[in-house]
């Protein structure tokens, strides 16, 4: 078949040849043919069971390697189930020879992260800034801690234990208000106040660094401050915040007397425009009754010469150039006295109609400002609602602040009021009886 094959191939190839002379030369054609297609079929089959043979032993050789990994594997199996099981066996050796060792470990543990916790918020972290690396390190570490951590751990804690009760002057880098750093003398109060250039500090950025308070607190908390820094003696005032630092922003949050008057507005600046003009009214009344008090008392020790810079002396001369002494005149001398009484009146009594006007109308004044101030605070509401009471606050201390100094201007002006209405009737209670008297001897001498 293989042959027939051959021959059909070699027909079709035959007109690329030449053309046979004849029937011989076609047939020796054929022959060779067949001859060439048997050997190139000979060779084909000699190459293919070459390649046969070279496949097998590949394949026979992939085998033996496979073999050989296996026998590879299952030693490292065998060996990494040995070596498991020495590790277990290390391990329960480890742990029966540590013993109490671990949970020693695990307090360390704890302990190094309490002591962490606090050195945060220490002011004596920014002065031995290394040990919050020691800390963490000892803190977040799963080896057992060896002796020379255990020592710098017990030092940690006798440093922090220590350098708690004493004061001590050291300089680094702080922020301040605006935010810059700065080299600065830090004094240092325990483990609970700091402060530089009078200015308090408080522990940020986990202890290693001192920020200034954003508002510093006012009034003594800050002399004390400055006294502190400038005291010479063994003995000083000083500020301990317990807090380190919760209770001085609290404090500097407070607002000063300027913010307060400013939030009461124009009704706040009108009611103390109030109560200053009324104050001043006052002292000038009360100044001028005691001048006039003095003059009177003078005046009552030297009753026979009576003089013209005091009421009782004015009152006195009503009589001086008349010489007529009629006893039915009693009801003439009485008008005559007490007109002259009352011509001293108005000055003694000067100021005190304006001051109970003012009294009366700074708490109404007040009023207003609260009401005006609710009016701010609910519109605030009906615009922003009540997620947030800062949006409220200016209505609020408005209304809160205006009724606060309606009361402290008008208290004060009920009682200087009240005090110059007890001088001037003191004054007049003695131009009454001196002119009783006068009036009696007036009308004795008429009679005589």
């Amino acid at each position: 078949m293989k042959r027939l094959i051959a021959s059909l191939l070699l027909l079709v190839a035959a007109p690329v040849m030449a053309q046979p002379a004849g029937l011989d030369a076609l047939l020796e054609q054929i022959r060779k043919g067949q001859s060439e297609s048997t050997r190139l079929n000979q060779e084909r089959e000699q190459r293919f069971l070459r390649n046969k043979s070279e496949q097998a032993e590949l394949l026979r050789q992939a085998e033996r390697e496979l073999a050989a990994a296996k026998a590879r594997a299952d030693a490292a199996r065998g060996r990494y189930d040995t070596q498991q099981r020495e590790v277990a066996a290390l391990k329960a050796q480890l742990q029966e020879r540590a013993g109490d060792y671990v949970q020693v470990n695990a307090a360390v543990r704890q302990l190094a992260g309490e002591l962490r916790s606090a050195a945060a918020d220490s002011m004596l972290t920014a002065q031995f800034p290394e040990r919050m690396d020691f800390l963490d390190e000892l803190a977040s570490g799963t080896a057992l801690p060896s002796l020379s951590e255990l020592e710098t751990l017990w030092f940690t804690l006798t440093q922090e234990m220590t350098e708690s009760g004493k004061v001590a002057r050291f300089r680094t880098q702080i922020v301040d208000e605006q935010g810059s750093r700065r080299d600065a003398e830090v004094i240092r109060i325990g483990s609970f106040t700091a402060f530089a250039d009078g200015r308090y500090l408080v522990a940020s950025n986990e202890g290693r660094l001192l920020t200034a308070l954003p508002r510093q607190p006012s009034g003594r908390l800050q002399d004390l401050a400055e006294d502190f820094a400038d005291a010479d003696g063994p003995v000083a005032p000083a500020l301990v915040d317990p807090s380190r630092g919760s209770l001085l922003l609290i404090e500097g949050e407070k607002p000063t007397l300027g913010e307060r008057v400013r939030q009461g507005g124009l009704v706040g600046y009108v009611i103390l425009v109030i109560g200053a003009v009324g104050l001043l009214l006052a002292f000038g009344q009360m100044a001028y009754l005691e001048a006039v008090g003095r003059r009177v008392r003078r005046q009552l020790r030297e009753l026979r010469t009576p003089r013209a810079d005091n009421p009782l002396g004015r009152v006195l001369k009503v009589f001086e150039g008349d010489d007529t002494h009629q006893e039915d005149d009693a009801e003439l001398l009485e008008l005559k006295l007490s007109e002259a009484v009352l011509r001293e009146m108005p000055p003694l009594e000067r100021a005190q109609s304006i001051l109970r006007l003012f009294a009366a109308t700074a708490p109404l004044l007040g009023l207003l400002g609260t009401v005006t101030g609710m009016i701010v605070t609910f519109q605030a509401i009906t615009v922003f609602g009540t997620g947030d009471p800062k949006l409220m606050a200016d209505g609020i201390s408005q209304a809160l602040v205006t009724t606060v100094e309606g009361l402290v201007v008008a208290l004060p002006l009920l009682f200087v009021n009240v005090l110059l209405a007890t001088r001037a009737r003191a004054i007049v209670q003695v131009l009454d009886e001196q002119s009783a008297g006068l009036l009696a001897q007036r009308l004795e001498a008429g009679r005589a």
